[in-house]
């Protein structure tokens, strides 16, 4: 129960706006809603680049004001400590993701995803440069 409190805290933030953890999903509500998926690979309790991304980043005030009137959001994580482990169910949707997306194992990995799961562009690794100049680089793909 701790682990479902613990998943809600991060991935629920101040815009409402709420990471997925199902691709397919997403891509239903991208494509109903005329946004673009923002798919993220991280290893939230052990990779140090993915935790600063997250909390410099992606979980920034603007960036998610921002991606709650453009984005959908995807997480698929990838933890290593045995309290934070996934379901087997969604262990199975993760490797799948990785597969089809991430089959070199990068983290943090993200990419920005047409609603059809096309890829649009690649962010590998940690994004240094902050969060306005992210929303800047979507905005860039967005006009194309």
């Amino acid at each position: 129960m701790l682990n479902l409190f613990v998943a809600a805290f991060l991935f629920l933030t101040p815009g409402k706006t709420i990471w997925l953890h199902d691709l397919d999903a997403a891509k239903e509500t991208a494509k109903k809603e005329h946004k673009l998926i923002l798919l993220n690979f991280s290893g939230s309790d052990w990779c140090i680049p993915c935790i600063r991304m997250h909390d410099e980043v992606l979980n920034n005030e603007t960036f998610l004001n921002y991606a709650g009137e453009n984005l959908v959001l995807v997480n698929a994580d990838f933890p290593r400590k045995s309290k934070n482990q996934l379901s087997k169910a969604q262990q199975a949707i993760n490797d799948k993701l990785a597969e089809q997306y991430n089959n070199n194992g990068a983290f943090p990995y993200t990419i920005l995803l047409d609603p059809d799961g096309n890829k649009l562009k690649v962010w590998d690794g940690y994004y240094k440069n902050g969060a306005n100049s992210f929303i800047d680089d979507i905005k860039a793909i967005q006009i194309k």
